[in-house]
């Protein structure tokens, strides 16, 4: 079969099923990842014969994308912050939202004097590893996560970045292994509620425990809050992502805790208050 037949077929197939968002884009994606195709030369390769092993392997593509698998994880793959990151099962794929802890991050970065930043909980290494390719090499950058096998893939993806050098992988529970003194700590942790885990379409698919927050989806923030008060891990400024509608909530803890801290929300691209900016000292 040519490349256009069997693009079109693609997008006959994802287009009767609701999972794709846009089956033209992600026919041509799934094209263009199986033949290793640019997009001008896909564009100019309409006539291209596709040999049996490619039209194998682009049905077992498709059928696992009709059964609602990320196309993330069909690639191995998600941009994030203008990075391409490997990704796969073993970490949750990168959300477009995360985008604003690491900006707010860079812009704490520009007004203070930072010399060390921990991103806690970090899976594939996104956020870390963004912060290693926009901040001085001095800075020094910890990663930590409770999961062996998300730190394998954190570890991969600072060797495709250059940055092996530049950021400490940490096993362990959230601020447990850090050393006692941090300016700026980042923290991207569970916070779906578990009732509402089952229902989304990717819990069959990513880790559950990066996802599953508790009851209301503040278990591992509520933890977070009393590691940080209990330690204590001195720190300037925390920088965490939270759920719609939570951040009544988490500034509720964070006040219990830290009392004379200024806390704030900032809102991501979408309206939704996304960061809570804990400022310990100023």
């Amino acid at each position: 079969m040519k490349l256009r037949q069997v693009l079109a077929h693609l997008r006959k197939k994802l287009g009767e099923n609701p999972i794709a968002n846009n089956p033209s884009l992600e026919s041509e994606v799934l094209l263009r990842h199986v033949l290793k195709l640019s997009r001008s030369r896909f564009l100019l390769e309409s006539d291209l014969e596709l040999t049996e092993t490619q039209i194998e392997e682009l049905d077992n593509l498709l059928q696992r994308r009709l059964q609602g698998e990320p196309l993330a994880y069909l690639l191995n793959n998600r941009e994030f912050f203008g990075l391409d990151f490997y990704v796969d099962h073993r970490v949750l794929i990168p959300r477009p939202e995360t985008e604003t802890l690491v900006e707010e991050a860079l812009a704490y970065f520009d007004n203070h004097n930072i010399a060390s930043v921990a991103d806690i909980g970090t899976g594939s290494g996104a956020i870390a590893i963004s912060l290693a390719v926009n901040l001085p090499h001095d800075v020094e950058i910890y990663a930590v996560d409770s999961s062996a096998a998300a730190l394998e893939v954190a570890s991969l993806n600072c060797q495709k970045h250059g940055v092996s050098t530049r950021i400490k992988l940490l096993q362990g529970d959230l601020v447990q292994p850090l050393p006692a003194q941090l300016d700026l700590i980042i923290a991207n942790l569970p916070y779906v509620p578990s009732a509402e885990v089952a229902s989304m379409p990717s819990a069959r698919y990513e880790p559950v425990k990066a996802l599953d927050g508790g009851e209301n989806g503040l278990a591992e923030i509520t933890r977070l809050a009393h590691q940080l008060k209990e330690k204590p891990q001195a720190f300037q400024c925390l920088l965490l992502e939270i759920g719609f509608g939570q951040s009544v909530g988490v500034i509720s803890i964070f006040h219990q805790m830290f009392p004379d801290s200024r806390i704030e929300t900032i809102k991501d691209l979408a309206g939704i208050e996304r960061v809570i900016k804990l400022v310990n000292h100023d």
